[in-house]
């Protein structure tokens, strides 16, 4: 007969030799990773380069979610395409345990590129109005798109190393802040379980490549898309006391817009109204029809989004009544792409910083930068799943001198310009932290 307090001891041994051996064992799949991942290094930079050569906009990604779906489907991926017109959904069920969805968004933007590289992009797309534009990975999205290739292929060989539900989403229209809800509208959930974790990463430049972040709380704010169609009487430059000319009125509108946030919103509520394009007539001697306003605002909170809203219709309605536009001719508003807050929640960060740390190393894990104004959609995947954690983790791809140049008030080229650039290192170093994160959620 075994003495009870023997067994006591064996219990208590196997207990924490357990807990010993799981501590120990996250180095070396660290290590593994780091192993896997460089490995294929040199095909993630060729695959890098021929996307960011390759760019396309926001439900025009047509050639990049083929090239994702090919990966997943290889890989053994339970593979869906199509959803919110150009999105992808790679499924990997892996046991019992939680749903963990990673995010990476395709689009370019409309900018010209000017970074002289080798393989800088030459391409164009064709814009919401019809016009032909330059096209260029401005912010990172090629990077984001290697990111999630190569997470696909290590995740489907560390099979042995989780347990649960991997799914991979290719999501279309970032920039237009649309594609997220594209996709749950267009039947995510008819084919994926709900996430228990939605997980993205963005690169940034004023961080070195080889480095990350994290940080619990509010990180980006919600910001809308709104155009503002002023309409008025066109007629002949020559005669503007017989029209309504729409291009003062918008003009009125965009200087009184910037009153909306310095006199309307508290002052301690971040909050941004931008106008990024006055589109009206095309004549030196005609005075339009119509002008177009496209705003942008920025907010955190609820209420500022309801009091910027109300407050640019009521602005130009005041002004067109002014201007005495006949009641059938009033400003019309067109809301187009919406999106709410990233609040990262603090035990999916707690978890992730030390899965950072292991994947690359203690001083590559950087204070995180102050909150962001700057937007992102992947949180609204989650949308129709409100207890779903979020979790949005910065991946540097700045120059190796980033944060020294930071402290002499240089900081490196911005996303959204013509000359943006992700240092190569980058890609190794994001698809490495990723996947730790990933596993951490999908540990055993």
């Amino acid at each position: 007969m075994v003495p009870r307090n023997l067994v006591i001891v064996f219990s208590i041994t196997s207990l924490f030799g357990g807990v010993i051996c799981a501590d120990e064992k996250s180095p070396a799949l660290a290590k593994k990773i780091a192993s896997l991942v460089d490995r294929d290094e040199q095909r993630l930079i060729e695959v890098f380069k021929h996307l960011h050569a390759n760019p396309e906009l926001g439900f025009q990604e047509v050639k990049t979610a083929a090239l994702v779906a090919q990966e997943l489907k290889a890989l053994g991926y339970e593979t869906h395409t199509g959803l919110g017109k150009t999105g992808v959904v790679g499924i990997l069920k892996n046991g019992p345990g939680p749903v963990v969805m990673f995010r990476s968004d395709m689009d370019a933007l409309p900018v010209l590129e000017e970074t002289g590289l080798p393989y800088a992009s030459r391409a164009t797309g064709t814009s919401p109005s019809g016009s032909l534009v330059p096209v260029m990975h401005a912010c990172g999205h090629d990077a984001h798109v290697v990111f999630l290739i190569e997470i696909a292929k290590v995740m489907a060989e560390l099979k042995a190393e989780w347990s649960g539900t991997l799914v991979l989403i290719a999501q279309p229209a970032e920039e237009l802040i649309e594609g997220a809800r594209a996709m749950v509208n267009g039947g995510l959930y008819e084919q994926s379980p709900p996430p228990d974790v939605l997980i993205a990463s963005h690169v940034g430049p004023q961080h070195p490549a080889g480095s990350a972040s994290v940080k619990a709380g509010r990180r980006n704010a919600g910001t809308d898309q709104i155009d503002v169609i002023i309409s008025g009487v066109g007629g002949h430059g020559s005669a503007p006391h017989r029209v309504k000319d729409p291009i003062t009125m918008g003009a009125l509108a965009i200087v009184s817009y910037q009153a909306l946030v310095s006199q309307s919103i508290d002052p301690q509520e971040p909050s941004v109204l931008t106008v990024g394009s006055f589109q009206a007539g095309g004549a030196n001697n005609v005075i339009p029809e119509t002008a177009t306003l496209k705003v942008n605002i920025r907010w955190f909170d609820q209420k500022v989004r309801d009091q910027l809203i109300s407050g640019i219709k009521r602005v130009t309605d005041a002004i067109a009544v002014a201007a005495d536009v006949p009641p059938d001719r009033m400003p019309r508003y067109i809301m187009k792409g919406s999106s709410g807050p990233v609040i990262n929640d603090e035990e999916a960060v707690r978890r992730a910083e030390p899965a950072l740390r292991l994947a690359l190393g203690e001083k590559n894990v950087l204070p995180a930068l102050p909150v962001s104004m700057g937007s992102e959609d992947f949180q609204d995947l989650a949308s129709p799943h409100p207890t779903t954690k979020i979790l949005h983790i910065r991946i540097g791809c700045g120059p190796p001198d980033a944060l020294e140049l930071h402290k002499k008030g240089i900081d490196p080229t911005p996303s959204h310009s013509s000359k943006f650039k992700v240092e190569l290192p980058a890609l190794a170093a994001g698809s490495k932290a990723d996947i730790m994160v990933l596993l951490e959620f999908l540990k055993k």
